[in-house]
């Protein structure tokens, strides 16, 4: 088996879609790369919006994404899920706005929930007393992962909201899945002790 044609076994109807619009990428097909980013633009633009929590910059960083994709497109071999490949992508440019913020000493991350145009995940709608209640404890859990360390709030994310195995957050965040079980303990104890401010008030 080369390097330029892994085998498929094992990977779901999904994972082998994606590669398989990869490859017509790879050969400058617009209509697969279209697709793709039809397929994926969600889980990037909502992991971009919770990282961030400040959308001026979150479509500009989503569209840098994709155009990585595009431009990577001829090296992409499919080692692993297609979407962790992307999350990779996705993390790299997250932290180096994350870094470009913190060189011009900018306020602390807001998340401004008013404005996103649509949820990460889709909800069961509450009933309407129930949904005050619930949308200020989701507020102040979200305020809560925007203060964390970069990686712990791109661990927690990744878990809680895209839904990753311990592996597959390892695998984008280049780390041993003992160290993401360390990131998401600690990450944890910190958001329970913001909650459980936020519960006593």
């Amino acid at each position: 088996m080369s390097r330029d044609e892994p085998s498929l076994a094992g990977k779901t109807e999904e994972d082998a879609e994606d590669v398989r619009l990869m490859q017509l990428v790879s050969a400058g097909e617009t209509d697969a790369f279209e697709e793709l980013v039809e397929r994926h633009q969600r889980l990037v633009v909502g992991t971009v919006a919770r990282m961030l929590g400040n959308n001026s910059e979150v479509e500009d960083i989503s569209q840098q994404v994709f155009v990585r994709v595009w431009k990577s497109a001829k090296r992409y071999v499919p080692r692993a899920k297609f979407t962790t490949w992307l999350l990779k992508i996705t993390r790299n440019l997250v932290f180096n706005e994350l870094r470009r913020r913190s060189r011009h000493a900018q306020a602390p991350l807001q998340l401004e929930h008013e404005e996103q145009e649509r949820p990460v995940k889709d909800e069961r709608a509450p009933a309407p007393d129930a949904c005050l209640l619930e949308k200020g404890l989701q507020d102040a859990i979200e305020s809560a992962i925007a203060q964390l360390p970069e990686t712990q709030r791109m661990a927690v994310i990744l878990r809680r909201y895209d839904d990753l195995s311990y592996e597959q957050i390892a695998d984008v965040l280049d780390q041993s899945v003992p160290a993401v079980k360390s990131l998401l303990f600690r990450a944890r104890t910190e958001l329970r002790t913001h909650l459980n401010r936020y519960l006593a008030q």
